[in-house]
This record gives structure tokens, C-alpha cells and sequence, in this order.
């Protein structure tokens, strides 16, 4: 007899920074004033599935990864040293279901592309284990949690930006206030911006905590330069919103040119040669504006291109003899989706 356990699904997209990014990391912008940062989510999924277990047994598995774990019970669970499946496992610690579970998880995000696929793994793994244990979460509790628990497994400061197109979808101006964040959907039409996007990955990961947190600890000991530069990053910022909500795609243009000429400078390595040649290669073929997303150091580039140019920048960029693919996405138009099955 087959056991009538419960189901749950949940999926959320990655996506794309254009603007100020780092600046959202505590506290950094609180030092300075009026720091936004701006994204837009990109149909690149994540998912987890929970399936109920009769008894205690749990059993943790990475789909896009291939590693697992398994224990007989939360309290074997909890003894362990270490994890194969991090994010499954802290994220039980936190809730500790009282029923045995299979939870799966998988991403459509290559490794280390920057395009927060952990972040966005975080979100919808939190969201099914709220509702597997019949936790009724707000969005804003579900980003808390995430963002905490993402940073007991990396052991590194995390930054906000990242769940909220999880969360959300679209295009999203956060602002990072005194008084908290502050998320508000920016009104671009998501067809424009699809014609005027190409997501490459460099083939070559990158290590986001590494670079993130260098340039943290270099802001936090006073380092004048980085303070001066994190300071036009965040009025770059919002001029970006600002271009982007009046569809001025020329100042949007400008505002990335000098985001990526300004964050380059922030810690070496940011930049790499399969970078520089892909970025070269492209705006020969009608690519306006590029940079890196998330922390740099390889992981995904966008680029923004001339209207009718995305298939000859695609098609560039891969004969540019970097070793990098084009990840085909749109916006994604929609954020966190959670459906249950089964149970009583």
C-alpha cells in the first residue's frame, strides 16, 4: 500500500545584478546613504521537492550535483560534523520536521556563475520546509531565514539583493535603508529587456564570498578608495533606477559602463582573461555595455546589446575562443512558486 504522505514543490529563479551590488551587504550600506541595488530575476530555476517518509529516516539529495545525505532520525542529523548536502541539512536544523522526508534540490544555474543560484536554492528550499512543517511564512520572514542560514554555510557575510528576485521575479529596486529593506518592482517591460539581454558563463566559476568579503573587510578597515568607490557604485545605482523606470536605454548604457569600470578597480581578480576577451569580442558585434554579475572573478557576464544584435553577440561570444556559452533566459515574469500534494 503505497503511504499517503505529503508532496511539496517549490521553484525560484535566479538572477541578473545591473546596479549596486555589494553595497548590499551589513552593514556597508549603511554607510552610505540612499544605497539601492538593482536587479531583475532571469528564467533560470532552482527547485526542491519534499516527499514525505514513513517513521524518522531523512534523506537529503542534490539532483544537479549528485551528492546526498542520509540519516535515521533530526537527532543523527544534528550530531554530524559535516554535510555533503549543506543547505538541506541547516535548513532542517533550523525547522526540524518531526516526519522522515526526502528532500530534492536542483539547479538549472552552472556552478559558481554568479547569478545567485545558491541564494535562490536557499529561498525555495526554505519555502518548502516552512510548508512541509506547516509554518505559515510571510516573504519577508522566508528572505530572513534564507539569508541567516546562507550564511552559517558559507561562513561569510551574505548580501540581500539576491533573494528578492527569488522572491519576486521581475525587475526590483532595493533599497537599503536604516529602517530596513525595502523592495519596490520596477515597471520595465519584460519583452524590451529580454531583446536587449545576453547572459554569458565564462566556464570558469567564481568564489563570491571570497572576492564579496575582501572587499568587506578593505570598506570596514577604512580603505579610502573603496569607501569613495562603493560611494559612485551607489549613485550609479540610482541613476540606473532612474534610466530604467523612463525606458532610457542609453543612460542605462552609461550607468553599467561606468559600474563595471568602478567595481573592477575594488580587489584584484574581479576581472579575468576569459572576462576581458569575451567583453572584447562582443562589443566589436553590437554588445552597448557589459559586466560581470554577482562578485566577478569568471562566473556569467551580461551584456546589453544593440536592438536586432543578441543572436550575432551570442554567436560572437561563443566563437570568441574563451570557453564560454551562452545561458538562454528571459525575465523571469514571476517569483516563488509553492504547490502541496497528498497528505491529510
Amino acid at each position: 500500500m503505497k503511504f499517503p504522505g505529503k508532496n511539496i514543490t517549490a521553484q525560484a529563479c535566479c538572477r541578473v545584478d545591473l546596479a549596486g551590488g555589494t553595497l548590499d551587504i551589513w552593514p556597508l550600506y549603511l554607510f552610505h546613504p540612499g544605497a539601492v541595488t538593482v536587479n531583475f530575476g532571469v528564467t533560470i530555476m532552482t527547485s526542491c521537492r519534499i516527499t514525505e517518509l514513513p517513521g524518522k529516516r531523512i534523506h537529503l539529495r542534490s539532483l544537479d550535483t549528485g551528492v546526498e545525505d542520509r540519516f535515521a532520525g533530526m537527532s543523527e542529523l544534528l550530531a554530524a560534523k559535516k554535510y555533503n548536502h549543506a543547505v538541506g541539512a541547516y535548513l532542517a536544523r533550523f525547522f526540524m520536521p518531526e516526519r522522515g522526508f526526502l528532500l530534492e534540490t536542483n539547479s538549472q544555474s552552472p556552478a559558481g556563475a554568479g547569478i545567485s543560484g545558491s541564494s535562490a536554492l536557499m529561498i525555495c528550499t526554505t519555502a518548502a520546509l516552512a510548508r512541509f512543517c506547516d509554518m505559515k511564512l510571510s516573504r519577508g520572514a522566508i528572505r530572513q531565514i534564507a539569508q541567516n542560514v546562507e550564511a552559517q554555510v558559507i561562513n561569510v557575510p551574505t548580501g540581500c539583493q539576491d533573494y528578492f528576485p527569488a522572491l519576486y521575479g521581475g525587475v526590483n529596486a532595493i533599497e537599503l535603508r536604516v529602517d530596513g529593506l525595502h523592495r519596490h518592482a520596477i515597471a520595465v517591460p519584460a519583452a524590451e529587456l529580454d531583446s536587449r539581454f545576453v547572459l554569458a558563463y565564462t566556464g570558469a566559476p567564481r568564489q563570491s564570498g571570497i572576492n564579496n568579503w575582501e572587499v568587506f573587510k578593505a570598506h570596514i578597515h577604512g580603505d579610502r578608495k573603496v569607501f569613495r568607490n562603493f560611494e559612485q557604485i551607489g549613485a550609479i545605482a540610482r541613476a540606473m533606477r532612474i534610466a530604467l523606470t523612463d525606458s532610457n536605454w542609453d543612460e542605462v548604457v552609461g550607468c553599467m559602463k561606468e559600474e563595471w569600470k568602478l567595481r573592477r578597480t575594488n580587489a584584484p581578480g574581479i576581472s579575468i582573461p576569459a572576462i576581458e576577451k569575451i567583453m572584447v569580442s562582443a562589443k566589436r558585434n553590437g554588445a552597448l555595455a557589459a559586466k560581470v554579475c554577482g562578485a566577478g572573478g569568471g562566473g556569467c557576464v551580461v551584456f546589453l546589446v544593440e536592438p536586432g544584435a543578441r543572436e550575432r553577440v551570442a554567436k560572437a561570444i561563443i566563437n570568441s575562443g574563451a570557453g564560454a556559452s551562452i545561458l538562454e533566459c528571459k525575465v523571469a515574469r514571476r517569483g516563488l512558486q509553492v504547490g502541496v500534494a497528498g497528505g491529510v
